[in-house]
């Protein structure tokens, strides 16, 4: 099943990728509204999701490039036992992969995550986030799916 990694290199690919142009077209913490309810807003997140820890002395970064990591090679060990028939566990676990590693390059390089991707209502707004984020929700929202409603590995 490590055939799956593909996914993972390719999300993080996309990631950098995309992180890449918004800083480059964005300027930092002016919003460009693509939709009503959907910016671009170019922020550095030195937390981790909605930006945990984001005012601490900057140990937070080597401690979540090491949860990063960690993580990572687990998902990577769990993917390895997967049945062959298991093909969703085994996009969703490359999903997460790719997105932890995407995160984790940024805290290296930068010592921040790079966000771009504003959905907000009413004055509301939701943490900016990124495609590696995205990859790691999606991947965590199939897992979830799958053990509620698989029924056997011919569901998977």
């Amino acid at each position: 099943m490590l055939r799956w990694l593909w996914l993972s290199g390719a999300v993080i690919v996309i990631d950098q990728t995309t992180k890449l142009i918004a800083e480059r077209a964005l300027t930092l913490y002016a919003p460009v509204e693509l939709l009503p309810v959907f910016d671009l807003s170019l922020v550095y997140n030195q937390g981790a999701a909605f930006s945990f820890l984001s005012s601490a002395a900057g140990w937070q970064r080597w401690l979540f490039v090491a949860i990063a990591l960690a993580v990572s090679a687990l998902l990577i060990h769990w993917l390895w036992r997967l049945d062959r028939r298991e093909r969703w566990n085994g996009a969703a676990l490359a999903l997460i992969i790719g997105g932890a590693l995407g995160n984790a390059l940024d805290r290296l390089w930068h010592g921040y995550v790079i966000d771009f991707l504003d959905l907000h209502y009413a004055g509301w707004h939701w943490p900016a986030f990124n495609v590696a984020d995205s990859a790691i929700t999606v991947g965590a929202t199939i897992i979830i799916a799958v053990a509620l409603f698989g029924r056997g590995p011919a569901a998977r």
